[in-house]
């Protein structure tokens, strides 16, 4: 396992031990599916030191025993929180809209859409979803998003739908105009999405590691995008089996660009960049 050097040691406002390290890796494994390789030291630290701060504790040693022994799910989902990372842009990958977009002329406007975005964040991507949705079929389309994300304060803003103008560099004028309002005076530089685009979506909590998923659709289209590359490949057997069975036949899966289900040609067949079909 790789440790840090003296000096980093040294210079932290908490004592910090490999058998911490290994303790949060067992704990975030078991709560949320995540496997964390020992190269990510400094940041579980620097996350995890914030939890310590807020609830009083001197160690990490201290904090974890009380998690684990006295800790609400309020707070394990606190926990949680601190270790997922959220990297997300609008029109992220750009070429899964591209083709979204083909699979929507392909499937005509008289069909209902049912789309699930498995890892929300902050809204970016479920908006960049419902925006291609509304340029093909409008905003009174027949289409549903459902939008989840295992970090509640993520979904949180996502739910608010309210982002700086400089975050839309990938929406176009057009987009912009029709989609989002424009914010004035003190909220000047925001942007917030429009009503009649954010009815389409809603937002909740989903652990996808969970026995049960608050979920009873098929869905046509299901984007699980820089997911799976958090799970090991037990994990990513389990959930890619359960996405599986909520998908219509020859449904569309969207993944990030790192992602490769080679190992799961019985569940998917790979179909472009990053695009599989349910099989």
């Amino acid at each position: 396992m790789a440790v840090d050097d003296d000096s980093a040691l040294q210079s932290r406002e908490f004592a910090w031990t490999p058998a911490d390290f290994t303790r949060i890796q067992q704990l975030i494994y078991r709560h949320a599916g995540i496997s964390l390789h020992d190269g990510k030291q400094a940041m579980v630290y620097s996350r995890i030191a914030r939890r310590l701060r807020d609830t009083g504790h001197g160690s990490f040693r201290n904090y974890l025993d009380w998690l684990e022994q006295h800790g609400s799910a309020d707070e394990w989902q606190e926990f949680v929180n601190a270790l997922t990372t959220n990297l997300t842009s609008f029109f992220r990958e750009n070429h899964h809209f591209v083709e979204l977009a083909r699979l929507l002329k392909e499937g005509g406007a008289g069909h209902e859409w049912k789309v699930w975005c498995s890892a929300a964040s902050t809204g970016e991507e479920p908006y960049s979803i419902a925006i291609t949705l509304a340029d093909a079929l409008g905003l009174n389309g027949r289409f549903r998003i459902w939008a989840s994300d295992i970090d509640t304060k993520v979904l949180q803003t996502a739910s608010r739908g309210v982002y700086k103008l400089d975050g839309l560099k990938n929406v176009s004028p057009d987009q912009l105009r029709k989609y989002f309002l424009k914010g004035t005076g003190h909220n000047s530089g925001l942007a917030r999405v429009r009503p009649e685009l954010q009815k389409h979506i809603q937002f909740f909590n989903l652990n996808l590691i969970e026995d049960s998923w608050a979920l009873r659709e098929e869905f046509d289209v299901v984007f699980c995008r820089n997911v799976m590359i958090y799970f090991d490949n037990t994990t990513q057997r389990q959930v890619l089996a359960r996405i599986h069975r909520l998908m219509k036949p020859k449904g569309t899966l969207f993944v990030g660009h790192a992602e490769n289900f080679s190992d799961a040609r019985s569940l998917f067949a790979l179909r472009g960049k990053t695009v599989y079909e349910k099989v």
